[in-house]
């Protein structure tokens, strides 16, 4: 009846066949249809690469709960789904081409578009059969692609709603521009990364100025100063002066006042270039000042830079600094001075971000909504009214913190892989939102000559609806029983990216929250806590280690050192650990069936032995610390909890004590019955964390059962 080693290879594929078989991943199909519904959606998994070990992560910490609250008697729902995932999938695909020797700007958008959606659907396959392996038990009858007509279709309405309710606006302000991937970035999709440049000291008529970026002073006519800055006190907030030579000859300035300028960096007076700095766009906006761009979208000068035209910035500041030096402009005092300072640059491929103004659409998180509180607001408010838990706990501050530094958020990129913005512009100016795409003549004018806004959305104004439109895609009665969702589990770094996305629109959509509870993992490191990478070659394959350990094994792994938010380190033996503790419960369960005979749950248990006492004891306390901690989502300790209680006492204790107790006719009977219903209470207990190995040891006990969906 069992084999003498539990081998994972043979058993796995033939029990998520019988689960998936049963219909029970459906809440509609089980025992309990009246039980209280329990939703978790799954965050969905990029469709452009294969399953990695933080994938193994969140799938595990999910399937647990589902799992638990199943046998709670909950109608648990996990709804799957996977991701087009717009920009990262673009880069993605841009790299192949690349290696090809291609690029898509060699390509129609249409090919571009076909090509990089059939290469999704490859990968979408290899990642459902992913998360099959894991042993995830979600619902494939709800399965879903962001890029589903029925999702666009609820984007394409919300983005209508929000432009009637003045929520969203094309603006010209500066944004983030990656030459290299041409499109602009979130400030979330940038990093900074310390550098040391030289810092050039430049003779602008009667001022010294400093810069680290002489490529951009072509154009600077206005030279700004602090109000209060004593040295420069003779000079008027307005006042005109004739710099006789600049880069490229004499030039009238500006002199302009303004609180932002630091007294104490540099010389305390600088130029601006509004077109290229965030921090001069704003001095610009705030006194009226013209604006005008030096470097295009490639990185490279336009005219206005004389000789310099048309060359990239990278090449051409050597050049300009030695036409500055050649012109006496440089001052020679203060020449090869080195700073450190923050760059900011692309966050996929690291490329220094050339700040533009380029035209956007934006959602305005600040606005009121017809005297309601703002997109922002009602989030805060439902985190700090604690309708939305957020842990670990520490991380509400965090999220508080960057709420209330939240700028309008910039939602169009210039990419072609994603929901195009159903937008169209006509030659009279007019904006129309055409979700339908039926509109052929301006509403205002009656011209046809409309033109299609070329932009698409950002992947998390899409993936930020995610909660409700994936219950509404498959029916409104969906939505209204698993809505709001119960729990969203994710890691840490995306609490910004992503759950305050979700919580903003949630709120504003349906008017309730989007799921009561956010769970935050930690990041998946190696076992020196260094980060996972291929250059590294400390990635652990979560497919490669199922192979060689089981499922079971990497899930218990992976959980049993996962406290809330804090990184987890994982190496091959300790996932080999737990392929060992895998076979202990086999071999448990081996010298049960030998021994005990029929097998029958605990609840009428009753003891003859202090063995039997001991034991009896220690399973009623960890059912009711394995309870506790799962219910406050302490899966560690759970996981450690059921782990002792099955290899100390249950193994090295109670089968010891048992094998003299069956030798006794007094006790023998009592014993058998002890042994087998503890082992059906522990199956249970180690169901949700390892459901490979459980299952299949209870298919050998009573196959007309299944363990998925008995009582906890």
């Amino acid at each position: 009846m069992f084999e003498p080693q539990y081998n994972a290879k043979e058993h796995e594929e033939e029990i998520y066949k019988l689960w998936e078989d049963s219909g029970y991943f459906n809440p509609d199909n089980l025992p309990q249809k009246d039980g209280k519904p329990y939703t978790i959606i799954m965050p969905p998994l990029n469709a452009n690469g294969e399953l990695h070990v933080g994938h193994g992560l969140f799938l595990t910490l999910e399937d647990i709960l589902i799992r638990y609250q199943r046998m709670r008697g909950r109608r648990a729902l996990w709804l799957p789904g996977t991701d087009h995932a717009g920009f990262e999938t673009q880069v993605v695909f841009e790299k192949k081409l690349e290696k090809e020797g291609k690029s898509r700007f060699g390509m129609k958008r249409e090919e571009f578009y076909k090509q990089v959606f059939e290469f999704t659907q490859r990968y979408k396959k290899l990642t459902e059969a992913g998360i099959r392996r894991m042993g995830a038990s979600c619902d494939w009858s709800r399965n879903i692609f962001t890029l589903d007509p029925r999702i666009v279709e609820i984007v394409y309405d919300t983005f209508e709603r929000m432009w009637k309710d003045d929520l969203v606006y094309r603006g010209e302000r500066i944004c983030n521009w990656c030459p290299k991937h041409q499109t602009a970035l979130s400030d979330l999709e940038t990093k900074y990364e310390e550098r040391e440049d030289v810092f050039y000291y430049l003779k602008y008529g009667p001022f010294t100025i400093g810069t680290a970026r002489p490529e951009t002073k072509f154009g600077d006519k206005y030279v700004v100063m602090h109000p209060d800055d004593k040295r420069y006190k003779d000079f008027k907030h307005g006042q005109a002066l004739e710099i006789p030579d600049w880069i490229n000859g004499p030039i009238t300035a500006t002199v302009i006042k303004d609180d932002a300028v630091d007294i104490t960096f540099g010389t305390g007076v600088m130029t601006i270039t509004p077109w290229h700095d965030a921090a001069d766009f704003e001095i610009a906006k705030r006194h009226k000042l013209d604006v005008e761009q030096i470097i295009d979208k490639a990185g490279k000068l336009l005219p206005i830079a004389g000789e310099f035209s048309g060359m990239h910035i990278s090449k051409a500041r050597p050049l300009i600094v030695e036409k500055l030096k050649a012109k006496g402009l440089l001052d020679k005092a203060k020449t090869d001075l080195h700073y450190k300072h923050n760059v900011q640059i692309c966050y996929k491929c690291k490329t220094v971000i050339e700040p533009q103004i380029i035209p956007q659409w934006y959602v305005a998180v600040t606005k009121s909504i017809d005297g309601k509180p703002s997109l922002r607001d009602a989030a805060m408010h439902a985190v700090n009214s604690k309708q939305i838990n957020i842990i670990p706990d520490r991380f509400e501050k965090v999220f508080m913190h960057w709420m209330e530094e939240l700028r309008d958020w910039p939602i169009s990129r210039q990419i072609w892989w994603g929901i195009q913005i159903p937008v169209k512009y006509c030659t009279c100016g007019e904006i129309i939102v055409d979700t339908k795409n039926e509109i052929v003549a301006c509403p205002k004018c009656k011209s046809s000559e409309l033109t299609q806004d070329p932009d698409t959305f950002d992947t998390w104004f899409s993936s930020g609806q995610w909660p409700y439109a994936t219950l509404l895609a498959h029916s409104k009665k969906d939505f209204e029983t698993y809505y709001s969702t119960s729990v969203m589990e994710t890691g840490w770094d995306i609490l910004f990216f992503w759950v305050a996305r979700m919580v903003m629109l949630g709120l504003y959509r349906t008017g309730k929250i989007p799921f009561e509870t956010v769970y935050l993992h930690g990041l998946v490191r190696d076992k020196d806590r260094q980060k996972m990478s291929k250059s590294k070659g400390n990635v652990v394959d979560p497919l490669g280690v199922i192979d060689l350990y089981g499922t079971d094994a990497l899930r218990f792994a992976l959980v049993f050192s996962t406290a809330a938010g804090n990184d987890i380190p994982l190496d091959e033996q300790k996932i080999k650990g737990m392929k060992h503790f895998a076979n202990k419960l086999w071999n448990i369960a081996r010298f049960v069936a030998q021994n005990a005979g029929s097998f029958e749950g605990d609840a009428s248990l009753s003891p003859a032995t202090d063995a039997d006492r001991e034991l009896l004891a220690e399973l009623a306390r960890v059912k009711e610390e394995v309870t506790k901690h799962l219910d406050v989502f302490e899966f560690h300790e759970a996981a450690q909890s059921i782990y002792h209680f099955t290899w100390h006492h249950f193994a090295d204790l109670y089968i010891e004590a048992s094998k003299k107790q069956l030798a006794d006719d007094a006790l023998k009977e009592n014993t058998k019955k002890l042994l087998s219903g503890t082992l059906v209470a522990t199956l249970k207990l180690l169901h949700p964390f390892m459901p490979f190995v459980t299952e299949t040891i209870y298919q050998k006990l009573q196959a007309e059962k299944l363990l998925m969906i008995e009582s906890w």
